[in-house]
């Protein structure tokens, strides 16, 4: 092997824009591209919308009836809060569903001692959702305030790329007790789709089929296909008769009870549960949870401008954007749909996994989204696929997506121990106290924190069970006081390198990428 040459030796150059796509935020692929590749990321947030029903709805006291109904209003609201963020929030090409961070305080008002004397199971669904849906619009309602009066702004503009690698990383990388763990549950189902889908995405779209369209740009539907169609002939054929409760659950593919619950065709529309129910420490656990779920959407929608081919998102925008997000929980609220809105972790990867970040993908995703959630019939039949194939697909698509906070490394110094030790500090312990919270709530039932106020230990046990949350402000804190006042550290933390970011005006692609259309942007100007 001949030696290298020294002109060899030159570190790659940090690019402000992903070039590895396709198809960017501005230009749409071709008509059934688009169709197809919509379709997939309808497929993908429905593991989420899922989860989140088959976890709470039980709790409620509500039947299968109640679950599908909760999954059809889940649906609609996240195309309409798609809809919503892509033309008036960010711009970006990401779909807003169910958030995660909701499901610990929705647990905690479930349970609540105040419910336990309702005795009928319909009645107490009723009950808890009417406190859900007071507690979510008065969570919207800070979102709102947050982002609409710029305080959300503020956030943006002092953060670095130093400070933002570990909580995007974290914001993906901290979901990953959904994914192996659900693909285990039912190994011979969810590990043949995990699998096929790297096969699919990494072996023949590069080398069996090189340029193939099936795979290249429709792995996942392929592998949901496939491993379905493997799953129904397991059960048709008894694979599972014999086996536990649980299992026959995760496995089965007839077990979801949503076909039978849902109803052919149903409008969600505000407050079909009754007027919601204000209870003051149902609202500042909720509280706690929007404030969750917006560093968690802040960081997913940063690693949705790099895959969309975009530059870095303005302040203003982001602000613009989490106020709608707030918006987007109040209709949660008034519809009930039992958790606040996030942007999609999942979908975000997609946009890597299929080098595709078109804006019009995702607006015609959203249509998906609220016509299966009308048509329930429909949606309840593709809402039946096994929980192990949409884990088994997490395992990649929260991989690209944390990949995304790792590419901000590009623009950091690395040869310098502050470098070292905040990228250090904030991902070990990111990772580390929300695994400390979660382990002590499974050997105790209850959180680290047991004061005398059951609301104030909710609040601090959701902050700190979110890996996002902890690396965030960990890395914000200390990018923000240590030896900020040292001169070569601007250029350390990267800051330079977004700095003409942090102003509508100074670049002109923030003009391309993220005006407001209809001519909006002259009556609500971005700063």
């Amino acid at each position: 092997m001949a030696p290298v040459k020294a002109e060899e030796l030159v570190a790659f150059a940090p690019r402000e824009q992903y070039d590895g796509v396709d198809f960017c935020i501005t230009s749409p692929p071709p008509w059934l591209t688009t169709v197809l590749l919509a379709f997939q990321h309808y497929l993908v947030m429905l593991g989420t919308t899922v989860i989140v029903a088959t976890i709470l709805v039980p709790l409620m006291g509500g039947g299968h009836v109640e679950k599908a109904i909760v999954v059809q209003t889940i649906l609609f609201l996240a195309g309409i809060n798609t809809l919503l963020q892509v033309h008036f929030g960010t711009r970006l090409p990401a779909v807003m569903g169910a958030s995660y961070a909701y499901i610990y305080p929705a647990v905690a008002i479930i349970l609540s001692p105040r419910f336990a004397i309702i005795i009928d199971p319909f009645e107490r669904f009723v009950y808890t959702m009417r406190s859900l849906q007071g507690a979510l619009i008065i969570a919207g309602v800070f979102q709102a305030v947050i982002g609409f009066f710029g305080i959300w702004r503020i956030f943006i503009r002092f953060l670095s790329p130093l400070a933002a690698v570990p909580f995007v990383t974290l914001s993906a990388l901290g979901l990953f007790y959904f994914a192996f763990p659900g693909v285990a549950k039912c190994i011979e189902v969810g590990l043949p789709a995990l699998i096929l889908l790297l096969l699919f995405t990494e072996y023949a779209a590069h080398f069996f089929a090189r340029g193939s369209f099936l795979f290249g740009r429709c792995a996942v539907l392929v592998t949901v296909l496939v491993v379905w169609i493997y799953a129904e002939i397991l059960t048709a054929a008894g694979a599972y008769r014999e086996r536990s409760i649980v299992t026959q659950f995760s496995c089965r593919a007839d077990r979801s009870g949503l076909i039978g619950g849902a109803p052919w065709v149903r409008f969600p529309y505000p407050f079909q549960w009754g007027y919601p129910i204000f209870f003051v420490d149902d609202c500042f656990v909720m509280i706690a949870a929007s404030f969750v779920s917006l560093i968690e959407s802040t960081g997913t929608l940063i690693a949705v401008t790099r895959y969309a081919g975009a530059t870095f998102c303005p302040p203003s925008v982001f602000a613009r954007g989490v106020g709608w997000q707030g918006i987007s929980t109040i209709l949660n609220g008034m519809c009930g749909a039992l958790t606040g809105t996030v942007a999609s972790v999942e979908n975000s990867g997609l946009l890597a996994l299929t080098r595709v970040g078109s804006r019009r993908v995702i607006k015609i995703s959203a249509l998906f989204m609220i016509f299966f959630s009308l048509f329930g019939k429909f949606g309840a039949i593709i809402a039946s696929i096994p929980l192990p194939i949409f884990s088994a697909l997490y395992c990649v698509l929260f991989a690209y997506s944390a990949a995304a906070g790792l590419c901000f490394l590009q623009y950091c110094n690395l040869n310098t121990l502050r470098t070292k030790f905040i990228l250090s500090i904030s991902l070990f312990l990111g990772l580390s106290i929300p695994q400390y919270f979660r382990e002590y709530e499974v050997f105790y039932v209850f959180g680290p924190v047991h004061t005398h106020s059951p609301a104030f230990n909710v609040i601090v046990n959701v902050i700190f069970s979110s890996p996002a949350t902890v690396a965030a402000i960990l890395a914000y804190l200390l990018d923000c006081t240590h030896t900020y006042w040292d001169g070569l550290v601007w250029k350390d933390r990267g800051f330079h390198w977004w700095e003409k970011f942090k102003s509508y005006r100074h670049d002109p692609r923030s003009e391309e990428f993220y005006s407001l259309p209809y001519g909006l942007s002259k009556y609500f100007p971005s700063f």
